[in-house]
């Protein structure tokens, strides 16, 4: 074989090299992106779909965790939201209605769950549940309709994104601007005080006046 024919092969079979090492590398980019899972826990029940499911704890400390969610109604009746528990855990959530006071998935809309005037859902007794950061957490959304819809749940702390979505302050605590009763008790026996003060004041005036008239009495006579 010629030296000429001996380079042609040799450069055809590293081509082919080349060829086959790159066909290898997308392949296997192709393969780690298929093996990729978006963090948007779902799920699916005849016409309802329930996504963006999480369960956010409380970075600051106490106990509460509270629950993301988005249910959507693509029958053609509204549904109502009558409650969501932990199955298997014996603990209870909170539901609470939103601005409108009402829990319904309207028929085409959908219902949110957590964040500024949306329905709320608080477990008030997280690590008592087995909730932890970083678990999943399964959920059964209870539906007038479609029944219990179940979700594995992503377990987040209220931190970076949802650092606006975790446990809020409960309406009940009273805030620290409000005078405690020991406050407007001092208050109203102060006002006591000064009107004591200002009744004895009115006294002293009238006594006076009543001994400088009998002393003009007697020194007219």
């Amino acid at each position: 074989m010629s030296s000429s024919l001996r380079r042609g092969t040799l450069a055809a079979s590293a081509l082919a090299l080349s060829v086959s090492v790159l066909t290898a590398c997308g392949a296997g980019n192709d393969a780690q992106t298929l093996q990729v899972k978006p963090d948007n826990p779902a799920a699916t029940e005849g016409p309802v779909r329930i996504q963006n499911v999480h369960v956010v704890t409380d970075s600051e400390g106490s106990d509460q965790a509270v629950v993301n969610a988005r249910i959507f109604n693509g029958s053609k009746s509204d549904q109502t939201l009558e409650g969501i528990s932990m199955p298997g855990s014996g603990s209870t959530i909170r539901l609470e209605p939103g601005k409108g006071g009402k829990l319904v998935v309207p028929s085409g809309g959908s219902l949110a769950i957590g964040g500024e005037d949306n329905a709320s859902a608080l477990i008030e007794d997280a690590p008592g549940a087995g909730i932890r950061d970083g678990d999943n957490q399964t959920l059964s959304f209870e539906l007038s309709s479609t029944g219990a819809v179940k979700v594995d749940a992503s377990v987040v702390p209220a931190k970076h994104q949802y650092a606006t979505s975790g446990p809020s302050i409960s309406p009940s605590q009273q805030p620290s601007g409000s005078p405690s009763p020991g406050t407007q008790g001092n208050g109203a026996g102060e006002a006591g005080r000064q009107d004591d003060g200002a009744a004895s004041g009115e006294e002293g005036t009238g006594s006076d006046a009543g001994q400088e008239q009998n002393e003009g009495a007697q020194h007219g006579g």
